[in-house]
């Protein structure tokens, strides 16, 4: 879209009212929801009946509705991770240009780290690549992911070990990850300090997702004996500004 393109202002009303009545989820007549939204009645309901129509709401008695078929099924084909993917590319291309290094996102699955996303100088370098699953215990992305997952979930993974040691750094003891993890969620952010590789030292923050969830988290990896390394509060700042953007595209 060209920039400057004026929007069709009659088709954002009614995404408008299209997001009313999911929101009321059946509760309120059209009339209710349009009184309540300022909007005027007869309107509220040519775009309902329009939305009926197509199949993107459907009627449930008493002038309420609900989501309809065509809504339903193109909510069953979003992946809410893809979703923060796409929204995240281009603000994690602008943190790497920012730091000059290596940029990644990632989820958890099955107790493994995903990378999803890696991009900035060095990327080619480094031994991750998209696509590939690496524990969660030892790297910055995943003690994040980790640290805020639901106490049962969090437990069950302490125990399921062993946790194999990568570098003399890693941590293996499921008390002292324990404790690892509850700074973790306390200060907001996660460090690899040499323990998923002697030379790499990665800072991880959340992505935020819907109702206090973490679906994803993004890091800066810096080698140690790198020259102009950028110190952990300017790198801070940036992952936690750039993971907020990405927060505010994918959930609003």
């Amino acid at each position: 879209m060209r920039s400057g393109t004026p929007p069709i202002l009659s088709l954002k009303r009614t995404l408008t009212m299209l997001e009313a009545v999911i929101a009321d989820g059946g509760r309120s007549s059209v009339s209710d929801i349009a009184r309540l939204a300022g909007m005027p009645v007869a309107t509220a309901h040519r775009q309902v009946l329009t939305l009926v129509e197509a199949g993107y709401l459907a009627p449930s008695g008493k002038g309420r509705h609900v989501a309809g078929s065509r809504l339903l099924g193109l909510a069953h084909r979003l992946d809410e991770k893809q979703v923060i993917v796409n929204i995240a590319a281009p603000l994690l291309h602008r943190l790497a240009v920012q730091v000059r290094c290596t940029v990644q996102l990632g989820t958890l699955e099955n107790d493994m780290v995903t990378y999803r996303l890696k991009t900035g100088r060095g990327a080619s370098g480094l031994f991750t690549r998209v696509g590939m699953q690496l524990e969660a215990y030892c790297s910055g992305i995943g003690k994040v992911l980790l640290a805020h997952l639901g106490e049962e979930e969090r437990e069950a993974y302490l125990a399921g070990g062993p946790f194999v040691a990568l570098t003399e750094r890693t941590i293996t003891d499921p008390a002292l990850l324990r404790e690892e993890l509850d700074r973790v969620r306390t200060r907001g952010y996660a460090l690899d300090d040499g323990e998923i590789a002697a030379d790499l030292r990665c800072m991880a923050v959340p992505v935020r997702g819907r109702d206090a969830s973490t679906p994803a988290a993004i890091s800066v990896s810096q080698m140690m004996s790198a020259r102009n390394r950028l110190p952990d509060e300017t790198l801070l700042t940036l992952l936690l500004d750039t993971a907020d953007r990405i927060s505010q595209g994918a959930f609003g």
